[in-house]
């Protein structure tokens, strides 16, 4: 309220600057009361009334000069005082009442029009130290996401807002409100598999690390929109371990295990869940090549196992007696995330003891508590 009252005395005074001289000039045009009679003509007779009791005074001119210059002057002045003022000029008239109305009408009205889109008369004082202050990266997790809250308060339609929160949130451990703001990413920003399934890992670490039916419900719904998301189908298989299905859960991530690259960064995760349910994340190895392969770093690691599953299967090829050779080739070929050479090898080893039905049994039990065939 204040700052509009200041802005109505600005512009009162910017419209009394315009009127004012508008007025003077009608006022002397007019003949007020002010405006002399004879005008500029008279004042100058009187001036040289003056002039002549001044020289006369002086001795400058003769008092009978003096005496006849007064009559011819007061002649002119008495004539210069009959003569009646020019009336104003019509147009004259016309002209200051619009500039008139322009003044008490135009200047409130192209302000306000100017002011009203552009002005923010409601928004606080910026300190001028601020203006030029831009956000620091450095400054602690905490004050930027205070800032990133602040903005969205503002601004709660910002789906890019939500998503970037959103799993800083989820990081920091503040899973309650990640989870909303998950919502609202999806409320604001449209519907994906990938918020899906983000929101279904907040909802599942606010229970604890419980996978609900709620956080499930958000897993399936991720995989119905991509069924290919692997996150969704991780959560999906520990859903089922921890429901106490774990040969459902092991099927379900030794399929992920297959299609997942060599240097995909949750290939680890998988290998650490299937042993974790109790089906082996590497071939089986004895304590020396354990021994050697305790310091060497992953890609070394990988291309020795490898190397001995090329050997374990060349082996078989000579001898397919070995039952337990090939479970352990199969399993090998699963863990490393190769399913049709698990298969291949499953189909030689049923082949190489087909004559044998003691060995024929133990091979085919042991292939179902791989799960190849499900």
């Amino acid at each position: 309220m204040n700052l509009w009252f200041v802005f109505a005395l600005m512009t009162a005074a910017a419209i009394f600057a315009v009127l004012l001289p508008l007025g003077l000039s009608g006022r002397s045009q007019t003949g007020g009361s002010e405006a002399q009679p004879g005008g500029g003509e008279a004042s100058v007779y009187k001036d040289q009334l003056t002039e002549i009791d001044r020289d006369a005074t002086l001795g400058l001119i003769g008092t009978s000069e003096a005496e006849a210059a007064r009559v011819e002057i007061g002649r002119r002045l008495l004539a210069a005082a009959d003569e009646p003022s020019p009336p104003p000029s019509p147009w004259s008239l016309q002209f200051r009442r619009v500039a008139a109305m322009i003044a008490l009408i135009g200047l409130p009205a192209v302000a306000l029009a100017v002011y009203l889109p552009l002005g923010s008369p409601r928004l606080p004082d910026f300190p001028l130290a601020e203006r030029s202050r831009a956000p620091d990266a450095t400054q602690p997790l905490e004050n930027l996401v205070a800032q990133v809250e602040q903005h969205l308060e503002k601004n709660p339609n910002d789906a890019r807002g939500w998503s970037v929160l959103a799993p800083v949130l989820l990081r920091v451990g503040r899973y309650d409100d990640a989870v909303r703001a998950f919502r609202n990413s999806i409320t604001y920003g449209g519907d994906n598999a990938a918020r899906r399934a983000d929101l279904g890992e907040a909802i599942a670490a606010a229970a604890g690390g419980v996978v609900t039916s709620e956080a499930r419900g958000e897993f399936e719904h991720a995989l119905a929109l991509d069924a290919d998301d692997v996150k969704a189908k991780y959560f999906i298989g520990l859903a089922a371990e921890q429901d106490g299905r774990k040969e459902d859960a092991a099927s379900i991530w030794r399929a992920m295990l297959e299609k997942t690259p060599p240097n995909a960064p949750w290939r680890p995760l998988l290998q650490e869940s299937l042993v974790r349910v109790g089906a082996p994340a590497a071939p089986a190895l004895s304590d020396q090549t354990m021994a050697a392969a305790k310091d060497m770093n992953a890609p070394d690691r990988d291309a020795m196992i490898r190397s001995m599953v090329e050997r374990l299967a060349s082996r078989l090829k000579q001898n397919g007696d070995d039952v337990d050779g090939w479970l352990r080739l199969v399993r090998a070929y699963l863990v490393m995330g190769e399913r049709d050479k698990a298969k291949g090898a499953q189909a030689d080893a049923r082949q190489a003891v087909g004559g044998d039905a003691e060995r024929l049994k133990k091979l085919n039990e042991g292939l179902k508590d791989l799960g190849l065939d499900g």
